[in-house]
């Protein structure tokens, strides 16, 4: 119970300071004074490497609640997750009834079934830390850390798009199920832009660079950005690949990256547009961190721009395949599931019982 309250204090409202704006290069750690920026051999900052940008934080803050929160209420949250980890990493009991109908946990992909044990999960066990402060969202601006209300015409584009998609089942065909589901890109914005976290696991990146491309390997659904640095065309207005065009420049230290033409069916949080474009600034400011910052600017979506600062921290360890289409059994079989329910549905009706199954 303590874990849940803790975590409830993160969620419901904390008091902060003044929501100033960090400077990028600003240290994580006294110990960052000492230490030396690593280089590519071209002199440019050095951000390969695994990357995990996990963390209790939440993306918006409580409403109400300050930017920031003190130590106190940071160890009390990562005490609270702590407890909650190890109380469902228990082993289980062999000898344990069938979950109820609904699950038993608040915390499933899959209520029905009873839910992953947190063994699985990996949501970050840190509150996000930037500048020396704990913060409470990692939406910074506005200042209310809280996404923009949506612009009227977006919100008719969006009635317009269900409307369109109600005139089927939801299981008619593969192009009705979800992008994640398809193998197709990651859950949330994992990949990206803006690459957020998705509070369940797998929030892990490699970075590999040369003087004139990044990639970035987001480890949900194995998804590959390619960035290229420096100047060059840009894709014509019809091209949009799957995470836009991105061109990256550097200023002093800072990789800053803007992305366009994304593909038509990535749509940042749900909305349709065309019309989406994403800063992004990468900066090590330590040899455990990469300050990532995004800017998020659509008006014919938000009624103004929006974006944050999320740390990326040195992971330590190997990122494995996440063989997402190898592994995909569940898209053909949920989809030979309906055929299914189809065909036995047209045989009740063939034989007057109109039954339904």
């Amino acid at each position: 119970m303590k874990g849940r309250l803790s975590l409830l204090l993160l969620l419901g409202g904390l008091a902060g300071g003044f929501p100033g704006s960090v400077p990028a290069a600003l240290a994580q750690s006294p110990e960052a004074e000492a230490w030396t920026m690593p280089r590519t051999p071209d002199g440019d900052p050095d951000l390969q490497g695994n990357w995990s940008n996990a963390t209790l934080t939440p993306f918006e803050r409580a409403r109400g609640s300050g930017p920031t929160m003190t130590a106190e209420e940071a160890a009390a949250v990562e005490a609270g997750q702590a407890e909650i980890v190890a109380e469902r990493s228990e082993a289980s009991d062999p000898d344990r009834p069938p979950p109820e109908a609904g699950g038993t946990f608040t915390v499933c992909i899959d209520s029905a079934t009873g839910c992953y044990n947190e063994v699985y999960r990996a949501p970050g066990e840190r509150v996000a830390r930037v500048g020396g402060e704990f913060r409470s969202s990692l939406v910074t601006f506005p200042a209310d850390g809280r996404i923009p209300e949506v612009t009227d015409r977006s919100r008719r584009a969006m009635r317009e798009d269900r409307a369109f998609r109600d005139r089927f089942g939801p299981y008619d065909h593969p192009e009705l199920r979800p992008l994640a589901e398809r193998c197709l890109m990651s859950f949330g914005s994992s990949a990206g832009p803006p690459m957020l976290p998705n509070y369940w696991y797998n929030n892990n990146y490699t970075i590999v660079q040369t003087p004139d491309h990044l990639l970035i390997m987001a480890e949900m659904v194995h998804d590959a950005r390619i960035i290229r640095i420096g100047d060059g065309s840009r894709l014509p207005s019809h091209v949009r690949p799957w995470m836009g065009d991105s061109w990256g420049r550097w200023e002093g230290d800072t990789l800053v990256v803007e992305t366009t033409n994304f593909h038509p069916l990535q749509r940042f949080r749900g909305y349709p547009s065309e019309n989406l474009r994403v800063e992004e600034r990468f900066t090590r400011v330590d040899a455990e961190t990469i300050l990532y910052e995004f800017t998020v600017d659509d008006l014919s979506v938000y009624s103004e721009t929006w974006g944050g600062q999320i740390p990326m921290k040195a992971m330590g360890d190997q990122i494995f395949e996440y063989a997402c289409h190898e592994g995909n059994y569940s898209l053909s079989n949920v989809l030979s599931g309906a055929r299914y329910q189809e065909a036995m549905e047209a045989v009740d009706a063939a034989a007057g019982t109109g039954e339904q199954r």
